[in-house]
């Protein structure tokens, strides 16, 4: 085993130490992909088995599964098991479904581009073994599945290691949404905080309630709380009066969609949060792998932002209706931080400083 290698895997039993959840997988048979329903947290943790297009469709809607990164395990998963349900049919046959397969899928979220990549990758597997026995192409969708799988769970190693060589015992840390195990394999932005409990370090964490869904109230504060992480629960409008007070050193947040210019995608409320912290002097880190960064993206203007279902802001939550009925509601997902409110993004390959349209490139040229 390379030094390399055996960091990692000290890096990984450190945060298995602290409870790592396994939130995607093969089912054992693998006629199903298995998750946790992470719209039930943090009262119910509930495994559901996904075994249909649309089933894997609606679980990406609703976000039973989600986080980029995630998406895109389940993705590559998901056009598995679809494919074993075709493999005897004759080659145009299977790709007529596989190809149909893929752009439903794709279709259910459209800013986070790890599902887009994991999909592509999968379908390049099936058209550079078009003369092979679709038998065989399953087979090398399964793998090149788990591939997807396992470069994740290296990747978010490495880039904890890394974020946590931006912090300091005793640090405050205000984070948005979740980018923890729950969205990815080990964790991206979330997963320095757990690396450093593993280490004995104490970073004190401020977890946006993130509205309107409240993945960081129901799902960031709930894996922080169950590894021992010292995380603080702050409604959104908290955050200026918590930065003022001197609580954060940091802003630790991860991306969607990152691109080539270094402006990212994130769940809605990041860039107010970046505005913020640039007033008081806090620097912002994006932490995601390169999968997440988009080089045929030139800026966020070109990043499609997904709207959701008004009622997430009117009802959801609420015994009863917390806004009129009928009024009108804007519910994006996501909104985009301009690359200057950035201080760096921290990837598997490391942190990547201004100016990011220079030096996001050079990440790809040195492949």
């Amino acid at each position: 085993m390379s030094n390399i290698q055996a960091s990692l895997s000290k890096t990984k039993q450190e945060m298995e130490s602290v409870g790592i959840t396994d939130n995607i997988r093969l089912s054992d048979d693998g006629n199903s992909i298995v998750i946790i329903d992470q719209t039930r947290l943090p009262g119910t943790l509930e495994y559901k088995n996904i075994t249909n297009l649309e089933g894997a469709y609606q679980a990406i809607k609703k976000l039973e599964v989600r986080g980029a990164p995630a998406i895109g395990i389940f993705a590559g998963y998901t056009m598995y098991v679809l494919s074993r349900k075709d493999s005897s049919l004759d080659f145009d046959a299977f790709y007529r479904n596989f190809t149909a397969n893929r752009e439903y899928l794709n279709s259910s979220r459209p800013t986070a581009v790890n599902l887009s990549w994991a999909l592509k990758r999968m379908d390049q597997v099936v058209c550079d073994n078009r003369d092979r026995p679709v038998e065989k192409i399953v087979q090398l969708l399964k793998e090149e599945a788990i591939r997807i799988h396992n470069e994740d769970i290296e990747m978010c190693l490495k880039i904890c290691e890394y974020g946590l060589s931006l912090l300091k015992d005793g640090d405050g840390v205000l984070t948005h949404c979740n980018a923890g195990p729950l969205a990815t394999s080990y964790g991206t932005a979330q997963g320095p905080f757990l690396l450093a409990k593993a280490r004995g370090m104490n970073i004190r964490v401020f977890a946006d309630e993130t509205r309107p869904l409240l993945q960081g109230a129901r799902l960031t504060a709930f894996e922080l709380q169950r590894a021992g992480v010292n995380v603080t629960l702050i409604c959104d409008n908290m955050a200026s009066l918590v930065m003022r007070n001197g609580w954060i050193n940091a802003c630790f947040v991860g991306c969607d969609r990152i691109a080539a210019n270094g402006d990212f995608a994130n769940k809605i409320g990041t860039s107010g949060v970046a505005i913020l912290a640039k007033h008081y002097g806090i620097p912002v880190y994006s932490l995601g792998p390169t999968s997440t960064i988009d080089m045929n993206c030139p800026d966020g203007d070109h990043i499609r932002i997904e709207l959701r279902d008004p009622d997430e802001i009117r009802t959801m939550w609420y015994a009863q209706p917390m806004a009129p009925e009928d009024v009108k509601c804007y519910n994006p997902s996501f909104d985009v931080t301009d690359h200057e409110l950035l201080s760096g993004i921290v990837t598997e390959k490391g942190i990547v400083y201004p100016p990011f349209d220079v030096n996001l490139k050079k990440l790809f040229d040195e492949e």
